[in-house]
Protein backbone atom coordinates (compact mmCIF):
# COMPACT_ATOMS: atom_id res chain seq x y z
CA UNK A 1 0.00 0.00 0.00
CA UNK A 2 1.40 3.25 -0.73
CA UNK A 3 2.28 5.68 1.75
CA UNK A 4 0.41 9.26 1.73
CA UNK A 5 2.07 12.35 -0.30
CA UNK A 6 2.33 13.97 2.96
CA UNK A 7 4.47 11.47 4.56
CA UNK A 8 6.89 10.82 1.12
CA UNK A 9 7.47 14.99 0.30
CA UNK A 10 11.09 15.89 0.92
CA UNK A 11 11.61 18.22 3.68
CA UNK A 12 11.90 22.19 2.85
CA UNK A 13 15.10 23.83 3.40
CA UNK A 14 15.43 27.45 4.46
CA UNK A 15 17.36 29.78 2.38
CA UNK A 16 19.47 30.70 5.63
CA UNK A 17 20.31 27.34 6.31
CA UNK A 18 21.74 26.83 2.21
CA UNK A 19 23.87 30.01 2.34
CA UNK A 20 25.04 29.11 5.67
CA UNK A 21 28.46 28.43 5.95
CA UNK A 22 31.02 27.24 8.60
CA UNK A 23 32.33 29.68 10.56
CA UNK A 24 36.23 30.40 9.61
CA UNK A 25 38.61 30.46 12.88
CA UNK A 26 40.88 33.27 13.05
CA UNK A 27 43.99 31.71 11.24
CA UNK A 28 47.07 30.92 13.37
CA UNK A 29 49.16 33.21 11.47
CA UNK A 30 46.85 36.01 13.53
CA UNK A 31 48.41 34.88 17.10
CA UNK A 32 51.88 34.15 15.77
CA UNK A 33 52.10 37.97 14.87
CA UNK A 34 50.19 39.41 17.32
CA UNK A 35 52.95 39.46 20.18
CA UNK A 36 55.02 41.34 17.58
CA UNK A 37 52.71 44.01 16.90
CA UNK A 38 51.94 44.61 20.45
CA UNK A 39 55.54 44.86 21.54
CA UNK A 40 56.08 47.30 18.41
CA UNK A 41 52.75 49.53 19.37
CA UNK A 42 53.99 49.86 22.75
CA UNK A 43 58.07 50.54 21.95
CA UNK A 44 57.23 52.88 18.78
CA UNK A 45 53.59 53.45 18.53
CA UNK A 46 52.68 54.74 21.67
CA UNK A 47 55.40 57.05 22.07
CA UNK A 48 54.55 58.12 18.66
CA UNK A 49 51.41 59.34 19.82
CA UNK A 50 52.00 60.54 22.83
CA UNK A 51 54.85 62.88 20.99
CA UNK A 52 52.42 64.18 18.77
CA UNK A 53 49.78 65.02 21.62
CA UNK A 54 52.68 66.20 23.82
CA UNK A 55 54.06 69.07 20.58
CA UNK A 56 50.18 70.02 20.05
CA UNK A 57 49.59 71.15 23.82
CA UNK A 58 51.24 73.31 26.06
CA UNK A 59 52.72 70.88 28.84
CA UNK A 60 55.79 71.19 30.39
CA UNK A 61 57.63 69.80 33.52
CA UNK A 62 56.71 71.85 35.90
CA UNK A 63 52.92 72.48 34.51
CA UNK A 64 50.47 69.98 33.56
CA UNK A 65 48.76 72.43 30.58
CA UNK A 66 47.44 69.85 27.98
CA UNK A 67 45.50 72.95 26.83
CA UNK A 68 45.72 72.76 22.99
CA UNK A 69 48.09 74.61 21.57
CA UNK A 70 48.03 73.90 18.12
CA UNK A 71 50.48 74.36 15.79
CA UNK A 72 51.93 77.41 18.32
CA UNK A 73 55.26 74.97 19.13
CA UNK A 74 56.45 74.41 15.58
CA UNK A 75 56.33 78.32 14.56
CA UNK A 76 58.17 79.53 17.78
CA UNK A 77 60.80 76.70 17.12
CA UNK A 78 61.08 77.64 12.99
CA UNK A 79 62.04 81.47 14.51
CA UNK A 80 64.66 79.71 17.23
CA UNK A 81 68.14 80.44 15.41
CA UNK A 82 69.61 77.56 17.52
CA UNK A 83 66.97 75.07 16.08
CA UNK A 84 68.05 76.24 12.65
CA UNK A 85 71.47 75.61 13.54
CA UNK A 86 70.97 71.97 14.71
CA UNK A 87 68.89 71.74 11.36
CA UNK A 88 71.89 72.85 9.66
CA UNK A 89 74.42 71.03 11.15
CA UNK A 90 72.39 67.71 11.13
CA UNK A 91 72.24 68.27 7.41
CA UNK A 92 75.62 68.86 7.21
CA UNK A 93 77.30 65.89 9.37
CA UNK A 94 74.64 63.78 7.75
CA UNK A 95 75.24 63.94 4.17
CA UNK A 96 79.70 64.51 5.27
CA UNK A 97 78.62 60.83 6.65
CA UNK A 98 76.98 59.16 3.99
CA UNK A 99 79.65 60.16 1.09
CA UNK A 100 82.44 59.48 3.55
CA UNK A 101 81.26 56.03 4.73
CA UNK A 102 80.00 54.77 0.80
CA UNK A 103 83.63 55.86 -0.24
CA UNK A 104 84.97 53.65 2.45
CA UNK A 105 82.95 50.83 2.00
CA UNK A 106 83.43 50.43 -1.31
CA UNK A 107 87.08 50.40 -1.01
CA UNK A 108 87.04 48.20 1.59
CA UNK A 109 84.47 45.42 0.40
CA UNK A 110 86.62 45.41 -2.94
CA UNK A 111 89.36 44.67 -0.68
CA UNK A 112 87.88 41.93 1.55
CA UNK A 113 86.48 40.41 -1.44
CA UNK A 114 89.75 39.25 -2.65
CA UNK A 115 92.00 36.26 -1.44
CA UNK A 116 94.76 37.29 1.06
CA UNK A 117 96.48 36.22 4.25
CA UNK A 118 94.56 37.48 7.07
CA UNK A 119 91.36 38.09 5.91
CA UNK A 120 89.48 36.25 8.37
CA UNK A 121 91.77 38.86 10.89
CA UNK A 122 91.05 42.36 9.10
CA UNK A 123 87.35 41.17 9.12
CA UNK A 124 87.22 40.25 12.54
CA UNK A 125 88.68 43.76 13.10
CA UNK A 126 86.66 45.58 11.09
CA UNK A 127 83.71 44.53 12.97
CA UNK A 128 84.87 46.02 16.03
CA UNK A 129 84.01 49.26 16.18
CA UNK A 130 80.16 48.25 15.26
CA UNK A 131 80.31 45.52 18.33
CA UNK A 132 81.56 48.14 20.69
CA UNK A 133 78.81 49.99 23.00
CA UNK A 134 78.48 53.64 21.32
CA UNK A 135 78.75 55.79 24.83
CA UNK A 136 82.35 53.61 25.47
CA UNK A 137 83.57 53.79 22.33
CA UNK A 138 82.66 57.66 21.91
CA UNK A 139 84.35 58.52 25.64
CA UNK A 140 87.55 57.12 24.20
CA UNK A 141 87.03 59.11 21.17
CA UNK A 142 86.56 61.56 23.71
CA UNK A 143 90.07 61.29 25.55
CA UNK A 144 92.07 60.67 21.87
CA UNK A 145 90.80 64.68 21.53
CA UNK A 146 91.66 66.04 24.18
CA UNK A 147 93.02 69.03 23.78
CA UNK A 148 96.74 68.62 25.99
CA UNK A 149 96.79 64.67 25.65
CA UNK A 150 95.31 64.16 22.46
CA UNK A 151 97.00 61.54 19.91
CA UNK A 152 96.13 63.42 17.20
CA UNK A 153 97.81 66.42 18.23
CA UNK A 154 100.95 64.41 18.69
CA UNK A 155 100.85 62.64 15.40
CA UNK A 156 100.42 66.05 13.58
CA UNK A 157 103.18 67.59 16.04
CA UNK A 158 105.69 64.34 14.86
CA UNK A 159 104.40 65.11 11.14
CA UNK A 160 105.22 68.91 11.83
CA UNK A 161 101.86 70.26 10.47
CA UNK A 162 101.91 71.62 13.64
CA UNK A 163 103.87 73.85 15.80
CA UNK A 164 105.63 72.30 19.31
CA UNK A 165 103.37 74.61 21.47
CA UNK A 166 100.21 74.44 19.80
CA UNK A 167 97.32 72.42 20.88
CA UNK A 168 94.24 72.76 18.59
CA UNK A 169 91.12 72.54 20.40
CA UNK A 170 88.91 69.93 19.22
CA UNK A 171 86.31 70.05 21.12
CA UNK A 172 86.57 73.81 21.74
CA UNK A 173 86.42 74.87 18.62
CA UNK A 174 82.56 74.98 16.36
CA UNK A 175 84.38 74.01 13.36
CA UNK A 176 86.52 71.36 14.62
CA UNK A 177 83.73 70.21 17.04
CA UNK A 178 81.46 69.77 13.68
CA UNK A 179 84.78 67.77 12.14
CA UNK A 180 85.12 65.62 15.40
CA UNK A 181 81.45 64.72 15.50
CA UNK A 182 81.83 63.46 11.55
CA UNK A 183 85.19 61.76 12.15
CA UNK A 184 83.51 59.58 15.19
CA UNK A 185 80.41 58.86 13.16
CA UNK A 186 81.96 57.61 9.97
CA UNK A 187 84.26 55.31 12.40
CA UNK A 188 80.89 53.93 13.75
CA UNK A 189 79.31 53.45 10.95
CA UNK A 190 81.87 52.38 8.43
CA UNK A 191 82.29 48.57 9.50
CA UNK A 192 78.28 47.99 9.13
CA UNK A 193 78.32 49.73 5.34
CA UNK A 194 81.12 47.62 4.87
CA UNK A 195 79.67 44.26 5.51
CA UNK A 196 76.78 45.18 3.20
CA UNK A 197 78.21 46.20 0.88
CA UNK A 198 80.74 43.14 0.83
CA UNK A 199 77.91 40.87 0.79
CA UNK A 200 76.64 42.88 -2.26
CA UNK A 201 79.94 42.22 -4.36
CA UNK A 202 80.35 38.56 -3.19
CA UNK A 203 77.21 38.26 -4.79
CA UNK A 204 78.10 39.42 -8.20
CA UNK A 205 78.33 36.02 -10.64
CA UNK A 206 82.60 35.35 -11.06
CA UNK A 207 81.70 34.38 -14.70
CA UNK A 208 80.89 37.68 -15.37
CA UNK A 209 83.71 39.39 -13.64
CA UNK A 210 86.07 36.73 -15.25
CA UNK A 211 84.35 36.97 -19.09
CA UNK A 212 85.12 40.81 -18.97
CA UNK A 213 88.75 40.11 -17.87
CA UNK A 214 89.24 37.75 -20.98
CA UNK A 215 87.89 40.76 -23.03
CA UNK A 216 90.44 43.31 -21.71
CA UNK A 217 88.15 45.33 -18.90
CA UNK A 218 90.76 47.18 -16.36
CA UNK A 219 90.10 46.99 -12.72
CA UNK A 220 88.18 50.34 -12.43
CA UNK A 221 85.87 49.54 -15.67
CA UNK A 222 84.75 46.13 -14.02
CA UNK A 223 83.87 47.76 -10.86
CA UNK A 224 81.95 50.87 -12.16
CA UNK A 225 80.25 49.16 -15.30
CA UNK A 226 79.78 45.67 -13.64
CA UNK A 227 79.70 45.49 -9.92
CA UNK A 228 78.74 48.85 -8.77
CA UNK A 229 75.67 48.91 -11.29
CA UNK A 230 74.34 45.44 -9.87
CA UNK A 231 75.18 46.27 -6.42
CA UNK A 232 72.94 49.50 -6.71
CA UNK A 233 70.13 48.19 -4.10
CA UNK A 234 72.18 46.61 -1.96
CA UNK A 235 73.84 50.17 -1.91
CA UNK A 236 70.76 51.78 -1.67
CA UNK A 237 70.20 49.70 1.90
CA UNK A 238 73.60 50.78 3.33
CA UNK A 239 72.48 54.60 2.28
CA UNK A 240 69.21 54.33 3.90
CA UNK A 241 70.63 52.68 6.96
CA UNK A 242 73.66 54.99 6.88
CA UNK A 243 71.38 58.34 6.81
CA UNK A 244 68.79 57.06 9.71
CA UNK A 245 71.89 55.88 11.85
CA UNK A 246 73.23 59.57 11.53
CA UNK A 247 70.48 61.66 11.46
CA UNK A 248 68.66 60.17 14.45
CA UNK A 249 71.71 59.82 16.69
CA UNK A 250 71.94 62.02 19.73
CA UNK A 251 74.67 59.96 21.88
CA UNK A 252 77.90 60.95 20.01
CA UNK A 253 77.04 64.44 20.19
CA UNK A 254 76.15 64.22 23.71
CA UNK A 255 78.64 62.70 24.84
CA UNK A 256 81.39 64.17 22.85
CA UNK A 257 80.65 68.18 22.94
CA UNK A 258 76.74 68.40 24.74
CA UNK A 259 76.36 70.76 21.80
CA UNK A 260 79.16 73.11 22.80
CA UNK A 261 81.02 75.47 22.09
CA UNK A 262 78.23 78.05 22.63
CA UNK A 263 75.53 75.54 20.92
CA UNK A 264 76.85 75.24 17.78
CA UNK A 265 77.61 71.74 17.42
CA UNK A 266 73.95 70.72 18.61
CA UNK A 267 71.71 68.51 16.01
CA UNK A 268 68.12 68.30 16.03
CA UNK A 269 68.37 64.86 18.28
CA UNK A 270 70.72 66.53 20.83
CA UNK A 271 68.48 69.79 20.77
CA UNK A 272 65.20 67.78 21.40
CA UNK A 273 67.02 66.36 24.05
CA UNK A 274 67.90 69.82 25.89
CA UNK A 275 64.79 71.25 25.34
CA UNK A 276 62.23 68.71 26.57
CA UNK A 277 64.00 66.86 28.79
CA UNK A 278 66.67 69.13 30.26
CA UNK A 279 64.81 72.38 30.12
CA UNK A 280 61.81 70.67 31.11
CA UNK A 281 59.80 71.96 27.96
CA UNK A 282 58.40 69.09 26.93
CA UNK A 283 55.79 70.58 23.63
CA UNK A 284 58.56 72.06 22.10
CA UNK A 285 61.08 69.06 22.84
CA UNK A 286 58.12 66.72 21.18
CA UNK A 287 58.29 69.12 18.39
CA UNK A 288 61.79 69.46 17.50
CA UNK A 289 61.83 65.68 17.75
CA UNK A 290 58.80 65.44 15.31
CA UNK A 291 60.11 67.61 13.12
CA UNK A 292 62.72 64.83 11.57
CA UNK A 293 59.78 62.61 10.81
CA UNK A 294 58.85 63.67 7.11
CA UNK A 295 62.37 64.29 6.24
CA UNK A 296 63.34 60.39 7.38
CA UNK A 297 59.97 58.92 5.91
CA UNK A 298 60.63 60.37 2.61
CA UNK A 299 64.18 59.45 2.46
CA UNK A 300 63.01 55.72 3.74
CA UNK A 301 60.45 56.02 0.79
CA UNK A 302 62.60 57.41 -1.93
CA UNK A 303 65.53 54.70 -1.29
CA UNK A 304 63.03 51.56 -0.63
CA UNK A 305 61.58 52.69 -3.93
CA UNK A 306 64.82 53.37 -6.05
CA UNK A 307 66.17 49.66 -4.55
CA UNK A 308 62.92 47.99 -5.80
CA UNK A 309 62.91 49.79 -8.93
CA UNK A 310 66.51 48.50 -9.36
CA UNK A 311 65.20 44.65 -8.33
CA UNK A 312 62.34 44.81 -10.63
CA UNK A 313 64.45 46.21 -13.75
Amino acid sequence: MAKPVSETAVPLIRPEAAVARPKRAIPWEFWLLLPAVIYIFLLIGFPLILSIYYSLSHISVGRRDFSFAGLANFRAILHDGIFLQALRNTVLITIAVLVIVLILATILATILAARFRGRAVVRYLLLLPWAAPVVMSTIAWKWIFDSQYSVINWVLRQLHIIGPYEFPQWLGVPKLAIISIIMVQVWRILPFATVITLAGVNAVPKELLEAALVDGAGFFTRLFQITLPMIRPIIGVAVLFTALFTFTDMAVVWILTRGGPYNSSHVLASWAFQVGIVAGDLAQGAAIALFMLPVLAAVAVWVLRLASREVTE
